[in-house]
């Protein structure tokens, strides 16, 4: 059997390359450093070729790599691409990320502002754009002067927009915008704006200039989605989700009149948001509609553990990752692809690589790769290749505890001193009961360890568990499996609604849950306006929504209760404010 532990010499990168940007007149350094067992090799590849023989790049005593800009000589196109390194020493050979070189660079406008011819106290826009590495800094000019960016009424928008409300006299004049980065420094064609006039009281219904554009964007950026709206009287932008979720307010403001910051996005940012144009006190407007998109390069949740495997046995490796969109897994051996072969499987979407009947020349470093279109991620792991020994007992009295909705506490029997002096620690199995065994995690505990907290489990879940002890000749054979279930939760209380049936009953009603047995019943209650205890308990089965309460004080308020509650106790409590006065309704209330 495998011992699924940390192997002596295990070779592991402390500094992968990183994408740069080659700037004309700059050194550029990528850096590569590796630990393990010395010695230590590190050789450099671009475009997945040995690099060698090039004058300007050197590599460093400390296995970086230097491009250095030879005197009057330019960065030129022969230096971008895919740059990685490799490590190796005795035990195999492992790859780095790949880390892509990019030339500084500014283009030519791809779009340069347009004439405006807008009424005094209207909206104006420009905009201008480029294509730049790296991204490209825009500043304003009117009639050559730059724009005073204090000014309320001027919006700057990363892209190139330039935003103007609330036009006046003093805003006619000539535009164009500004470009720079490290590459180089542009200014666009000019543009005139002019006056159209003057806008006239309920002249204009609400129109958007511009909306919001599709973005695709990697988290912990940045996203910036316009929307700037004319009309008289001025237009109200509001901003909402298609699918009704709250856009939330942590991170987000107002840019300008209307145009949505959101910074540092998440994947939970995704969506197609709308942005719309209210004519103020009337139900006129228009709307416009982007989408966001938010990608999450890949992160492993599980990763592959060094195997000790005897002459003849089978090497597994378990490899997992998660990121949006769902990362792509592959196999390295010694730095060479790996693919399907006689004793080679790959299964689960190549989550899971089997080494059958190993042999000496298998042994090697393997790693597990994921990808995505947001970037990459190396796991790495070693097979040691030993002759078949005896193999330790395996672990007794193993018993599981729940201890919360989340947790379990596993514990087994410490072995006897003579058996103890032999094994170099355990490996605990782990898995939802009745998932696949290619499902399984696997977590590698040290030997003086008899008790085992298990966290981040999922609410009212069965989870199935063995252990299994190792020393320096092998692995146990399988412990007992046991099973243990963790704590479910107090349901969710759904949203509350009440009525007014007549000038003395109230009826309440809500949405039954949607997983039965969820909810074992309904608490309600009610208290009157000012304040007092709340009665009129009155405690419904789970297949209940609706009750009338009757014999209320007419002309009085009160303050309606609804909790919901299963045997793991209460949920939250949702409230509702009504009236019996004439006209006045009812309102949220909070817990």
């Amino acid at each position: 059997m495998a011992v699924c532990l940390a192997l002596s010499g295990d070779l592991s990168f402390l500094l992968e390359p990183a994408d740069s940007i080659a700037v004309r007149g700059r050194a550029l350094t990528l850096n590569c450093q590796a630990e393990g067992e010395p010695p230590i090799n590190i050789t450099w590849y671009k475009n997945g070729n040995p690099l060698s023989g090039i004058p300007h790049i050197q590599q460093l005593s400390n296995g970086s790599l230097w491009i250095r800009n030879l005197q009057k000589r330019q960065v030129n196109a022969s230096d971008a691409g895919e740059y990685s390194c490799a490590a190796q020493n005795r035990y195999g050979k492992l790859l780095s990320r790949k880390a892509r070189i990019q030339l500084a660079f500014l283009s030519r406008f791809h779009l340069n502002p347009q004439p405006m011819s807008v009424a005094e106290g209207g909206v104006a826009r420009f905009q201008c754009l480029t294509t730049a590495v790296p991204t490209a800094n825009i500043t304003w000019e009117r009639n050559r002067t730059a724009l005073l960016t204090s000014d309320q009424r001027f919006t700057l928008l990363p892209a190139g927009v330039l935003q103007i409300t609330g036009v006046t006299h003093d805003d006619i004049g000539m535009y164009r915008c500004l470009a720079t980065n490290v590459a180089n420094s542009r200014y666009s064609d000019e543009a005139p704006l002019t006056l159209a006039g003057t806008l006239q009281p309920n002249q204009n219904e609400p129109i958007i200039l511009s909306g919001p554009q599709n973005l695709t964007l990697v988290v912990h950026q940045t996203a910036i989605l316009e929307c700037i709206a004319s009309g008289n009287p001025r237009p109200i932008v509001s901003w909402s989700r298609l699918d009704g979720q709250s856009i939330g307010v942590e991170g987000i403001q107002v840019l300008g009149t209307g145009n949505l910051v959101i910074s540092d996005v998440s994947v939970k940012h995704s969506g197609v948001y709308v942005c719309a144009a209210n004519r103020p006190g009337t139900r006129v407007r228009r709307t416009a509609q982007g989408m966001l998109l938010v990608q999450a390069p890949p992160e492993f949740v599980q990763w592959p553990q060094s195997i000790s495997q005897n002459l003849g046995g089978n090497a597994t490796f378990h490899c997992m990752a998660q990121g949006v969109p769902e990362p792509t897994l592959l196999w390295l051996k010694n730095g060479k692809h790996l693919s399907q072969g006689e004793n080679i499987i790959l299964s689960s979407n190549n989550s899971t690589l089997t080494i059958v009947q190993v042999s000496s020349s298998d042994e090697a470093l393997y790693q597990c790769i994921a990808e995505n279109t947001a970037g990459t991620n190396q796991a790495s792991s070693r097979l040691a290749v030993s002759l078949p020994q005896e193999a330790p007992k395996s672990p007794e009295e193993v018993t599981a505890v729940p201890l919360s909705t989340s947790s379990i506490q596993l514990t087994w029997k410490a072995p006897s001193l003579e058996v103890a002096d032999r094994i170099i620690g355990y490996v605990l199995h782990i898995r939802k009961a009745g998932e696949p065994s290619s499902q399984e995690l696997q977590e590698a505990l040290s030997k003086t360890t008899f008790r085992h907290v298990l966290t981040n489990l999922e609410p009212s879940t069965t989870y199935s568990m063995f252990l299994r002890s190792y020393s320096p000749l092998g692995a146990s054979s399988d412990s007992n499996t046991i099973f243990a279930t963790t704590l479910g939760k107090p349901p969710k209380t759904p949203e509350l609604s009440v009525s007014v049936v007549n000038d003395s009953a109230v009826q309440m009603s809500w949405l039954a849950l949607p997983v039965a047995g969820q909810v074992q019943g309904y608490k309600l209650a009610y208290r009157k306006i000012p304040y007092g205890e709340f009665q009129g308990l009155q405690i419904l089965p789970g297949n209940i929504s609706i009750f009338t309460y009757s014999d209320l004080e007419a002309g009085s308020r009160y303050e309606m209760k609804l909790v919901a509650f299963n045997g793991n106790g209460e949920g939250n409590c949702s409230l509702r404010f009504v009236s019996l006065r004439h006209g006045e309704g009812s309102q949220w209330g909070e817990c």
